[in-house]
């Protein structure tokens, strides 16, 4: 079968075309790759029988004619297609994009996370760090700021790990602006009554740009059929006399970045062609916007690894970093632009399944063979490959256009308790993933004849794991367990307390851990619980959090 040789149909003096949503059977991963440089590839689905393997892609009618005749086997899917024109039904007046009103405008998402900061300074900060392709090019007359909300209690000091989430760099992903929106409300708004949360905002700073592609976005809410389809910038130099149709003009912000821009392993990761789906500009970071999250990236994450691509973050490298993206219902991480395994490979793995175990996706490395395909100049691939940041993006969902009953009823559900763990883990990612989980905290009063004693149990777990198909990860015995007031034990001042194993013996990877308090001489008030577990291989995992409140003094109680 020939190399694919194609050509993107929206060329500045070309007509625009009928465009449909299609299935493309394809030989193997270079034929892939190949396709991915030119083709607006949505879905790829692998296969150990290459007759089955095949990708979704919106095509244009010449590019069908041109795989057929080149013996690709092209199925038009005649569904999808026809959704491509469909006007979007929204009841009016309406928040939120037409037909969507689950998912906020830039406007909106602005306007929220503007006010957490307003009404929550101590915990939000609302941070102004650069400027959109119109900004820039209007001389500040359109465009947008590209704006980070800093969240992390101002009270307690530092220096405190960095969890950095990004969204919404390519336009058309509606769930991933608002997924950042909600983590960011959820997190003001229980703070001081989720000891979880708690914890997370007093000892780690939360960075959250939830708006990546803030040009590009305004064009995709407005979801007239040639825009609502929107992916890159809107740098309107890159394809000149274009009309704004689907993937004309701009460059994609995920294929901008500096590290391996235009470096792709195989035979081509993206293009070099302004008009083309994946164009990654004319020089590397040459994209306003990737300028800013690059400047702004660098300036909260210490640089951490060496210049060969062979160096390895240390075991102990600090900061995590998580680029929102739809769909694909996959968890990836470094390297994109080779299937040679990134130097902490092993590591990165470990967390990804954490991730896997939440959202239920797949979890691999995202240019290894059978994953998806090769990228080069990928953000994720820039904060890894430059800084040593453990990073990974997240493919959402099942559609750029999430119908709202699946987003709140299954998506929420999935992606929030990723995003937790994340933010628990951003510490020391290259180490307490490989602990166990500390889950199902509760305490209980009793009274004994030295005095009240509290009980504490926990359950320590070492099995949340889920890769979906891309390797096991090893699990060990629970080893122990510890108990800490008001701080965690990473606090050096902070005492800890040894706890055992409910049925006598820490043996196995799932154990009920118990310890005792002393309260007799406790003030009332409200304290603050940190349990910890340890495996058998020595590894410690994130902590977990409770309240407990004493509402009156205690005296001992004498027994006669």
């Amino acid at each position: 079968m020939p190399t694919p040789q194609l050509r993107r149909a929206h060329q500045p003096t070309a007509a625009a075309q009928e465009t449909v949503v299609a299935r493309v059977y394809f030989n193997d991963i270079t034929d892939l790759n190949q396709f991915a440089v030119h083709l607006d590839i949505w879905e790829v689905h692998h296969h150990e029988n290459p007759r089955l393997r095949y990708f979704v892609a919106l095509l244009t009618t010449d590019e069908v004619t041109t795989l057929r005749a080149q013996g690709y086997r092209v199925e038009i899917d005649r569904a999808r297609s026809a959704q491509l024109t469909q006007p979007v039904q929204s009841a009016a007046p309406q928040a939120g994009i037409p037909g969507f009103p689950c998912y906020r405008t830039v406007a909106e998402t602005y306007a929220t996370l503007a006010a957490l900061a307003e009404t929550h300074p101590n915990l939000a900060t609302w941070v102004d760090i650069g400027d959109s392709w119109d900004k820039v090019n209007s001389a500040g007359a359109a465009g947008y700021d590209l704006q980070a909300l800093v969240l992390t209690n101002h009270n307690h000091t530092g220096p405190k790990p960095v969890f950095f989430l990004m969204a919404a760099i390519h336009a058309r992903e509606l769930v991933t602006a608002e997924i950042a929106t909600r983590f960011a409300e959820y997190l003001v708004d229980n703070y001081g009554k989720d000891a979880d949360v708690t914890w997370l905002l007093d000892y780690t700073e939360i960075h959250i740009v939830a708006e990546s592609n803030p040009d590009g976005r305004v064009l995709v809410e407005e979801m007239t059929s040639s825009l609502r389809w929107w992916r890159k910038n809107t740098n309107s130099t890159t394809c000149p006399n274009a009309e704004p149709t689907i993937s004309s003009y701009g460059v994609d912000l995920n294929r901008n970045s500096s590290f391996k821009w235009n470096q792709c392993q195989g035979s081509g990761c993206s293009s070099g062609q302004g008009c083309f789906i994946t164009y990654r500009g004319e020089s590397p970071a040459s994209e306003p916007e990737t300028q800013a999250l690059q400047a702004y990236i660098g300036s909260i994450f210490p640089d951490q690894r060496g210049p060969a691509d062979t160096d390895p973050a240390p075991a102990d490298a600090t900061g995590l970093l998580i680029s929102l993206h739809s769909y694909s219902e996959l968890v990836l991480f470094p390297w994109g632009w080779s299937d040679v395994a990134a130097p902490n490979r092993t590591q990165l793995a470990t967390l990804g399944r954490k991730f896997g175990y939440f959202t239920g996706y797949q979890v691999c490395q995202a240019g290894e063979l059978g994953c998806i395909y090769q990228t080069d100049g990928s953000t994720d691939d820039w904060s890894y490959g430059e800084l040593g940041v453990a990073s990974y993006t997240f493919e959402l969902g099942t559609d750029f256009f999430q119908q709202c009953g699946y987003f709140e009823s299954v998506m929420m559900g999935k992606t929030m308790p990723a995003l937790l763990y994340a933010a628990k883990a951003a510490r020391r990612p290259y180490q307490t993933p490989a602990g166990p989980e500390t889950l199902q905290l509760s305490t209980t009063l009793t009274t004994t004849q030295s005095g009240p004693m509290l009980q504490i149990v926990a359950q320590a777990d070492d099995t949340r794991y889920a890769s979906h198909g891309w390797g096991s990860e090893p699990t060990q015995a629970i080893a122990g367990a510890r108990l800490t007031i008001d701080a965690p034990a990473w606090i050096t001042t902070t005492q800890s307390y040894t706890m055992t194993a409910v049925d006598g013996a820490f043996d196995a990877a799932q154990e009920v851990v118990t310890g005792a308090l002393d309260i007799t001489t406790w003030a009332p008030g409200r304290y603050q619980l940190f349990i910890e577990s340890e495996d058998a291989d020595g590894n410690w995992g994130t902590p977990s959090s409770l309240f407990f409140e004493i509402h009156r003094l205690f005296f001992p109680v004498v027994m006669k």
